[in-house]
């Protein structure tokens, strides 16, 4: 799996910084301001127009060079999951509630940061010596749970202010780890695509919100654009660690290193089929590895934006990821590497006459 084919598009020093900065940078959705102005400072030098929606989804044109092509959308979103306060409590404790899918298993002792100003916390519950055996066998659920921000800092914020993990990016040999990993891979290929766009397809890039609570950035930003054909650009859990009784794992979703993931069908999109085999043959004639994502739960941005107007034909890719929705993700950076690839050598291969192919 670690066998990898010449690429054409190998990721940079600057790419990785800025994947860098959009790892760091706190965006729990409905609060992504952070992430949105690190992406306008990126493609404003480089898109033919450039707006901001009322939802707060950032969205861009790349114009293509010749007469009448492809209207081509894709999407990556900006938000992350997280945390929202709801109730401030004596001594800097705060109550809160999470923001999209969270497992509350991981939280305990999890150092996270809280408002604008990133002021330092920590979500705290009873340390072991002060818990009975009785209550260890039971997982802690959130309303047990506060976020501690000690007693002056606890005064400086309200509710409704977000908080996000504070997990610091690091590449470790051919792997990458961060936080937000899901979706900033895709957020980092996205302004790479506006800065280097195939010169045949207008490019109509989403930057979206609220991604993690139910698609709802998509659904505008797709209806306002009225693409000909969309590609959500993602990052999906890789389910390939061994069985703990040693049986082979055979549901793995995808596996790091094998590629980006190409959507069939997921809990909310049938992926167009013509578009699926026009990423297979491009892989395939190009050299670039990749996989089939196994059919299966979640879902992308791709699951509002084909019900959009009178229907809009989808695909998914996504960059496979270990550990998703927790603190620390962890990704290889020659998926990342191949998924850019594949979208670039996938858009720049497209031409009218693929809608012409039976479904």
């Amino acid at each position: 799996m670690d066998e990898y084919p010449s690429i054409s598009l190998p990721v940079s020093e600057s790419q990785l910084n800025l994947l860098e900065r959009l790892s760091n940078a706190v965006a729990v959705s409905g609060d992504e301001r952070e992430v949105r102005a690190i992406v306008l400072e990126e493609i404003q030098p480089f898109a033919d127009e450039v707006r901001v929606d009322a939802l707060g989804n950032v969205l861009a044109v790349r114009h293509a060079s010749g007469e009448n092509p492809l209207r081509v959308m894709l999407a990556a979103h900006m938000d992350e999951v997280g945390f929202i306060l709801v109730e401030e409590e004596e001594g800097g404790w705060h109550r809160f509630e999470v923001v999209g899918g969270v497992d509350p298993r991981v939280l305990v002792g999890k150092p996270v940061v809280v408002g604008k100003d990133h002021l330092a916390g920590v979500i705290g519950a009873r340390p072991i010596h002060l818990t009975t055996p009785d209550e260890r066998k039971n997982a802690l659920s959130v309303d047990q749970l506060r976020i501690d921000l000690g007693n002056e800092n606890g005064k400086k914020v309200k509710p409704g202010e977000r908080a996000g993990f504070a997990t610091r990016f690091r590449q470790a040999g051919p792997s990458l780890i961060g936080k937000a990993l899901d979706d900033r891979l895709g957020v980092a290929i996205l302004i790479e695509l506006i800065k280097n766009p195939p010169a045949n397809v207008e490019l109509l890039a989403a930057f979206t919100v609220q991604e993690e609570i139910g698609l709802r950035g998509a659904k505008v930003a797709a209806y306002a654009l009225n693409p000909d054909l969309a590609i959500a650009v993602d990052a999906t859990p890789a389910n390939d660690l061994p069985l703990w009784d040693g049986e082979e794992n055979t549901r793995y979703n995808t596996r790091l290193g094998g590629g980006p993931a190409i959507y069939v069908a997921d809990a909310a999109t049938l992926s167009d089929p013509r578009l699926i085999r026009h990423l297979i043959r491009t892989a395939e004639e190009m050299g670039i590895p990749y996989q089939i994502r196994q059919p299966g739960g979640g879902g992308t941005d791709a699951g509002a934006i084909h019900k959009q107007r009178e229907g809009i034909p989808v695909v998914s890719v996504s960059v496979p990821v270990r550990y998703a929705h927790t603190p620390a993700l962890q990704a290889r950076l020659l998926d990342w590497e191949n998924t850019l690839s594949l979208l670039y050598h996938g858009l720049e291969r497209l031409s009218p006459e693929l809608f012409s192919e039976d479904r």
